[in-house]
């Protein structure tokens, strides 16, 4: 085999072409028979040496290329040791292929000094060496050469500047970003479609969404991927209701949107809880195909379970053909955030009747629907099939469902002692579970121990401290709890105000206890107060013990007649269709008063209200709870 079969060689394709070349390289290169293998073209009447170099040349490009496709920098090596014994190091578009084939091998150091070698360069060369610089995360040296070129006056385009901003958002390299940006606008090309949508990437993921927003409203001109980082930089910054404001613009003008931009609105109507834009976001994914890529239509699960919606969460995933497991987990998850215990247990079997086997993540949902419904050796059951059978190794999550569970059912030292023996330290929400679980059946000597861990654990969640205050009360130590609410002011800590929103009409609305700032407040308050009239002929009477706040209890009954999910619920009823349910979402768990008012107004309104707090979703139907008084 030698170079007489090159040509033949390279017109061959695909995989077994790759192979050849390389069985070539490995032949050719071990015993560097270059000289010998020209001599004899020439003298066989073959060709010329020209011919020979000419083959070598393209030979030498075919496999540099290779190289850097496959990642190879032992070979590329070898390649650059051929072209330096045969001097085509300075020749320019070889130079430019040894430097992409050392950024992709991650050997930026190698292609610098490549380029710095080079007798000549093109525009290819500067590019091929930035990028180089930008891949590797060499964003200031990569601002330097491209500082050089202007000094240079070598002419660059908008891809080499967008190139470096790329690299500056995948570090979030603020400064680097403000002064390419004024590099751009030196260079009149900071309106350029390119680097505008890659500067106000930068910004957003720096955080600065005003930056982002300006540079975004300046563009004479936007593609589909500069509504796409826009509407992706509202949700990572968690400006959601902003997100879907972006969509409606896109809406009004036409813009016909990518996957990418409906994945984004999809991530903001589910952590809004927007179920009217959420339905459209649907349509539109609908009408374009994209419901059919499983990882949309697991979103769409989890979008539509997030705000209520866990029938139109089924549908979606009952019309996909192909399901894998992400696509199991996303509606296993849903139904468990749903307490619907049963049918997780269902659709966990019927997954692995599927062939597919559920991995740690399908196990997290499962084990939290038992510790919501309180079954805890159905809990154990699992958690023991997962280690034995599946021979998964529990995680934090595993545990953390298991304590809640035996936390919930009362089953306070089981959970400690799961505690104390596990591989990895407690987190806060196990001593969260078993504090709750101490205060609910009693148990202050324990009670005292998940505090201690709580306090050093998250120092200023005020929550803890009033929760072990209100203990010792409730067992009359009056000096432990002038000691917490002491402790409490000298920890200078905040407690997380409760809030709660709602959705009518494409708009979402959000309250704070005792809200009012709301333009429609004084007509939510008198309703508020017809109908805690109405509730307390059916037995409803404000549970104090359920305010954690220092102050007498004339204002806790106040406070608690002004929860946020309370006034919500009044938005609703006065504002909402009769027939529609009513969907609240809340940012902390729902306190036991709201729950039992709750219970008592689905009976007396006759309508369906749903609540989702920190924990799960509550479905209030004619006077109970789906989660049977178990959260």
């Amino acid at each position: 085999m030698g170079f007489l079969h090159v040509r033949n060689f390279a017109a061959n394709s695909g995989r077994n072409r790759e192979r050849r070349l390389f069985l070539l390289l490995r032949v050719r290169l071990r015993t560097c028979q270059f000289s010998a293998a020209s001599s004899f073209i020439v003298e066989s009447g073959k060709g010329t040496s020209e011919d020979f170099y000419a083959t070598h040349f393209s030979y030498v490009h075919e496999l540099l290329k290779l190289c850097a496709e496959r990642r190879l920098p032992i070979q590329g090596k070898a390649c650059h040791a051929q072209i330096l014994l045969m001097g085509l190091q300075k020749d320019t578009s070889t130079s430019n292929i040894l430097i992409n084939m050392y950024s992709k091998c991650g050997l930026v150091d190698f292609a610098r000094k490549v380029f710095d070698e080079m007798p000549n360069r093109n525009l290819v060369s500067w590019s091929t060496m930035i990028g180089s610089l930008t891949q590797n995360g060499e964003e200031n040296q990569a601002l330097g050469l491209l500082v050089q070129m202007k000094r240079e006056g070598i002419p660059f385009s908008e891809f080499t500047i967008s190139s470096v901003l790329c690299a500056c958002a995948a570090k979030c390299a603020l400064y680097e970003c403000q002064l390419l940006h004024a590099f751009a606008i030196k260079a009149a090309m900071n309106l350029n479609v390119f680097v505008a949508t890659a500067l106000l990437d930068v910004y957003a993921k720096c955080g600065l969404m005003n930056d982002a927003a300006r540079v975004f409203e300046s563009m004479p001109e936007r593609s589909a991927v500069t509504w796409s980082s826009m509407a992706a930089g509202y949700v990572q910054n968690e400006l959601y209701e902003e997100a879907l404001a972006l969509f409606r613009k896109a809406q009004g003008i036409g813009l016909r949107q990518d996957q990418f931009f409906m994945s984004s609105l999809v991530c903001a109507c589910a952590r809004l809880a927007a179920m009217i834009e959420g339905n459209q976001v649907n349509a539109l994914l609908s009408k374009s195909g994209f419901c059919s890529n499983i990882f949309v239509a697991s979103s769409l699960i989890d979008m539509y379970a997030k705000c209520g919606g866990i029938e139109e969460a089924y549908k979606v995933f009952r019309d996909v053909e192909e399901r894998n497991v992400v696509l199991w987990n996303a509606m296993i998850s849903g139904l468990s955030r749903h307490a619907r215990s049963l049918e997780v247990m269902i659709l966990f079997e019927k997954m692995q009747q599927m062939g597919l086997s559920p991995n740690d993540v399908t196990f997290v949902s499962v084990l939290s629907a038992c510790g919501h419904m309180g079954l805890v050796e159905k809990g154990q059951k699992y958690f023991d099939l997962m280690i034995k059978e599946h021979h998964l190794s529990p995680n934090v999550l595993h545990y953390s469902c298991m304590v809640d569970t035996l936390s919930r059912a009362g089953q306070t030292f089981k959970a400690y002692d799961l505690m104390s023996n596990m591989a990895f330290n407690a987190t806060a929400s196990m001593w969260g579970s078993l504090l709750a679980s101490c205060r609910t059946h009693g148990n202050l000597e324990l009670a005292e121990v998940a505090a201690r861990n709580l306090f050093e654990i998250e120092p200023h969640n005020a929550g803890n401290y009033l929760l072990l205050s209100n203990m010792y009360a409730a067992h009359g130590k009056w000096d432990e709890v002038a000691k917490a609410r002491k402790l409490l002011k000298e920890s200078d800590v905040k407690k997380e105000r409760g809030k709660s929103w709602i959705e009518i009409k494409d708009k979402v609305h959000s309250f704070m206890v005792g809200e009012r700032n709301h333009p429609k407040i004084s007509e939510i308050y008198s309703k508020l107060n017809e109908l805690i009239e109405e509730l307390q002929k059916l037995g409803y009477k404000a549970e104090t013990e359920h305010d954690l706040h220092q102050v007498g209890e004339s204002r806790k009954q106040v406070l608690l007649r002004h929860h946020s999910e309370k006034l919500a619920l009044t938005m609703g009823l006065l504002f909402l269709s009769p027939n529609a349910p009513i969907r609240i979402m809340k940012n902390l768990r729902i306190c036991g008063d709201c729950h039992s008012f709750m219970k008592l107004a689905s009976r007396f309104v006759r309508r369906d209200v749903i609540v989702r707090d920190t924990n799960r979703f509550h479905h209030f139907k004619n006077g109970s709870c789906s989660c049977g008084d178990f959260w």
